[in-house]
């Protein structure tokens, strides 16, 4: 398959496994486009974070519902520089480990532990269907937030079927390039000098958007979303990118990460 993208070039915006991607691009030789749109760093306050990871290993809840791996990274390491990074780890062995997607598995298995309720999709209203069918009433239940979103929905249904939430947010998204490097990445599609832009996070389309429409250039966008072909991650991706007007035309069919969407990519594109 070597070389099965020679000649495509492909917009990557800037995920946290930027680098892996570029290379399993390049690697079926394509050339890749970085567009860097979101970068993510630690919650300014500390405290909350830290008060919620004492109330966890002090008196550890029933479940923790994980929705992203990289907010339980985060979380560790809050954990290390609070001086409690192996009673937080122990403390999370003993909990049920609820999981939204495959990257939390992923996170946990790093950790030594596995997930004890996977959602069947990689949604909110997947990791509500998990848990559904079961009784929580009574039951404490700690939940990763992760940012661009209340979890509202989540958080409501918890307390409906009688459980108590905690929830913590530890990280955020922040702007991580200039604009106009984002304005010349639309340009470029629209003028049809790209082959594909592959999507791997909706907070990646939604500053595309934010930065068309704060510079009067959401009928760019528009033409380059009609224009070029575009793959995503998964459901929650493509919804995103739906929602922008875009059309998806590659995703994985089940197995929602890197891999499987290079594959997916080399068979649309070779």
């Amino acid at each position: 398959m070597a070389g099965a993208l020679a000649g495509r070039r492909i917009v990557v915006p800037e995920t946290r496994e930027l680098d892996l991607f570029v290379r399993m691009l390049e690697g079926q030789g394509a050339t890749t486009v970085r567009c860097p749109l979101v970068s993510i760093h630690d919650v300014t306050d500390a405290a909350p974070v830290n008060d919620w990871l004492r109330r966890f290993v002090a008196s550890p809840p029933d479940d923790l519902i994980v929705m992203t791996g990289e907010g339980l990274g985060r979380l560790v390491g809050f954990a290390a520089r609070a001086g409690i990074e192996q009673e937080f780890v122990a403390a999370l062995s003993r909990v049920r480990k609820i999981t939204r997607g495959p990257k939390p598995v992923r996170r946990l298995r790093m950790l030594g532990l596995a997930s004890d309720v996977a959602a069947q999709t990689p949604t909110t209203a997947g990791v509500i269907a998990a848990l559904a069918v079961e009784s929580l009433a009574g039951r404490r239940v700690a939940v990763q937030l992760y940012p661009g979103s209340t979890h509202r929905e989540l958080i409501d249904f918890l307390e409906k079927a009688g459980a108590t939430a905690d929830p913590v947010l530890c990280y955020v998204y922040g702007s991580q390039s200039e604009d106009a490097a984002v304005l010349e990445t639309i340009d470029a599609m629209a003028a049809g000098r790209i082959d594909l832009i592959a999507f791997t996070s909706s907070p990646q389309v939604r500053r595309l958007v934010d930065v068309a429409k704060s510079h009067d250039r959401e009928p760019e966008l528009r033409e380059a979303l009609s224009r070029i072909t575009i793959a995503a991650v998964g459901p929650v991706v493509a919804q995103a990118i739906e929602a922008a007007g875009g059309k998806v035309s590659i995703a994985p069919a089940d197995s929602f990460h890197l891999k499987p969407m290079v594959a997916a990519i080399v068979a649309a594109l070779a």
